[in-house]
């Protein structure tokens, strides 16, 4: 064996072994709590502000605990270089805008999250950007909507709530003929079961208060993009001008759930499955959506770009809204709560909850409906989620 040859590290090391650089020789990095760092001279500031010289000025800018997150993030995501923002939404109003100008329209998938809807549908509009909503499992379609005012693509995969899965390599195909710019919302996924740069998207982004973090601690958020250049301009003229600046207390934060993210992203999964299962087979159930399932629409695109199914599914009782609403009520170890990645089982109603700014006149055309729930599930023992939903749909 050649010892000279430089060995690949896999995704757990990655996730767990931090650079030679840490002060101290600390094993965990310090947290930098500071807002701004001094210089030795006029000259030396001077280098720093033009970039001759990697150091810090402003926390708002650029921090050693940030950076080292924006680092291992693009190692995860097999990207050149991150930027860690205050909040998922932050990193992806700031995308959106930094690949956008007045005059232009993107294209979105018909599902994505409430909060992305709301950006998309109501605030980009006000600065002479449109977004058209439109099926992207049918990217016949998609290509026969494109018009010269077409810059972006941004979808998310799996979908936020229906777990429809979009074919990346297909959208890539599609959008290289017109050069567009692809955005995916690789949060459901975690950079553990998917890599949407591999497959030719421009740019990843993250909630990472959700699967980054696993404990619900903290807000954050990351965009990952192999175009150095390109971050540059992110960071430096959005994430910074803009503000939506990552705490470094909560960078450190994520920097310690990433040690266990491959973890409990299969545990996540065996679980997910196993409710899965149960649900399916309950003569109350009508459908469940979840993308390991070999009878779900996405299942055989799932299995090419993905390496797991992840632990987020959602169903639809035989019923009412009453009826939904009535099981919801009855659970008793799932807690009803927005945000998902979670240690605990989180259900949750979409269109009462997260996706509640969609028109409910027009929930079926965006493949949402006003009774399907959505869970986030945990890692409690799977025998113990399964009876909190047993004991709940024998009450109804």
């Amino acid at each position: 064996m050649n010892a000279k040859r430089k060995q690949k590290l896999g995704f757990n090391t990655l996730s767990i072994h931090q650079d030679d650089r840490q002060p101290l020789k600390a094993l965990n990095p310090p947290i930098f709590m500071t807002s701004t760092f001094s210089f030795d001279s006029i000259e030396d500031a001077d280098e720093v502000f033009s970039f001759e010289k990697d150091d810090f000025v402003y926390t708002r800018g650029n921090n050693p605990t940030l950076r080292l997150l924006e680092e291992k993030m693009a190692a995860l995501e097999n990207g050149a270089a991150g930027v860690a923002f205050g909040s998922g939404m932050g990193a992806i109003s700031s995308t959106l805008l930094s690949l956008l100008a007045p005059g232009d329209e993107v294209l979105t998938h018909r599902t994505v999250y409430g909060s992305s809807y709301n950006v998309l549908k109501n605030i980009l509009p006000r600065y002479q950007i449109e977004a058209r909503f439109v099926n992207f499992t049918d990217l016949a379609r998609v290509e026969g909507l494109i018009s010269s005012k077409t810059k972006v693509f941004y979808f998310e995969t799996p979908a936020n709530p229906n777990l429809e899965i979009i074919d990346l390599a297909g959208v890539k195909e599609v959008a290289r003929r017109y050069g567009i710019r692809i955005i995916v919302d690789n949060t459901f996924a975690s950079p553990f079961f998917q890599n949407p740069l591999d497959y030719g998207a421009d740019v990843v982004v993250h909630s990472a208060t959700k699967y980054i973090a696993g404990f619900g601690a903290g807000l954050g958020g990351i965009a990952v993009s192999r175009d150095l250049d390109y971050i540059q301009e992110l960071k430096f003229g959005y994430m910074c001008e803009l503000g939506s600046v990552m705490s470094p207390f909560n960078g450190w934060l994520f920097l310690q759930g990433l040690k266990t993210l491959g973890l409990r992203m299969k545990q996540h999964e065996a679980n997910a499955f196993e409710v899965a299962g149960y649900l399916v087979r309950h003569p109350k159930v009508e459908q469940v959506f979840y993308p390991g399932l070999p009878g779900f629409s996405g299942h055989e695109i799932a299995k090419k770009q993905m390496r797991g199914f992840g632990g987020m599914l959602s169903f639809e009782l035989k019923g009412d809204l009453a009826t939904s609403k009535k099981l919801i009520n009855n659970f008793r170890l799932i807690k009803l709560a927005v945000s998902l990645g979670d240690a605990e089982t989180l259900a949750e109603h979409p269109a009462a909850m997260t996706h509640r700014g969609y028109p409910r006149e027009e929930l079926n055309s965006f493949g949402l409906t006003e009774t399907m729930i959505r869970l986030s599930v945990g890692l409690e023992d799977v025998a113990d989620i399964i009876f909190d939903l047993e004991q709940a749909l024998d009450k109804i």
